[in-house]
């Protein structure tokens, strides 16, 4: 092959519009994209939880997963569990009532449900205080399930030992004596107390199968404590757009 030849096959190819591509991308400015606000980022961003951020979000993003504080969040997302309870103790109660059916599974919804409702009066956020709210809470409507038929137990039980002491007694001049003060309040403490303790008297009544639902009951109540746990937030960073972050620590 002639040198003309050779010299024209090389001017040809055209090497010098590959250099010139390479050096525009070279010369190209760098940027990241923040997930969340969608803004270009051309100087420093945050890693959270393996996602982008700017700064800006950053603080927005760590603001709203913090643990409401006050009496107020507290007290509302404790109104909204509180219902949720009632209305999953109903559930339990008609299940065991109409259905003559004892479904432990009723538990889980009841943790279901109050937690949801907490995290719903909690502004969608969670922390320590409302776990263990819910789990209270939940805890509580399952011993309300029990209640209505403990009572209306123990009401019959009263009249037909009244019946038959008032069947072997024949004075009928007996005056009945006044209530000592307090006695109502002393009434609905021990009241309170009862129905505190029917979820252990169930169980413990029913053994061995009253471990089954001592295990559903547990269920239940984790469920409304992972419901209203804290959300999880790892902020890394900040790192300089285009260098290369650290590695991420295990």
């Amino acid at each position: 092959m002639s040198d003309q030849e050779t010299s024209a096959g090389a001017g040809d190819l055209q090497f010098d519009r590959v250099v010139t591509e390479s050096a525009a991308d070279a010369s190209a400015p760098v940027a990241a994209t923040c997930v969340n606000c969608h803004r270009s980022i051309d100087t420093e961003y945050y890693d959270i939880n393996g996602h982008v951020c700017c700064g800006r979000c950053r603080a927005a993003i760590e603001s709203a997963a913090e643990t409401p504080r006050g009496i107020m969040p507290l007290a509302v997302a404790g109104a909204f569990g509180l219902g949720a309870g009632i209305v999953g103790a109903i559930i339990y109660y008609a299940v065991i009532a109409i259905a003559h059916l004892e479904i432990g599974i009723v538990a889980i919804l009841i943790g279901y449900m109050v937690g949801y409702s907490v995290r719903k009066g909690a502004g969608g956020r969670g922390g320590r205080r409302f776990q263990i709210l819910a789990v209270v809470l939940t805890y509580v409507s399952i011993a309300l399930a029990y209640s209505p038929i403990a009572i209306k137990g123990t009401i019959d039980s009263d009249r037909k030992t009244g019946q038959t002491q008032s069947a072997g007694s024949g004075n009928v001049g007996d005056v009945p004596r006044p209530a000592p003060r307090g006695g109502l309040f002393v009434a609905l403490l021990m009241l309170c107390g009862f129905i505190a303790a029917l979820p252990v008297l169930v169980i413990v009544g029913s053994l061995p199968a009253g471990l089954i639902s001592a295990f559903i009951m547990f269920i239940g109540m984790r469920q409304a404590w992972q419901m209203t746990r804290a959300p999880f937030v790892q902020v890394l960073g900040p790192y300089r757009v285009g260098a290369a972050p650290p590695p991420t620590p295990a």
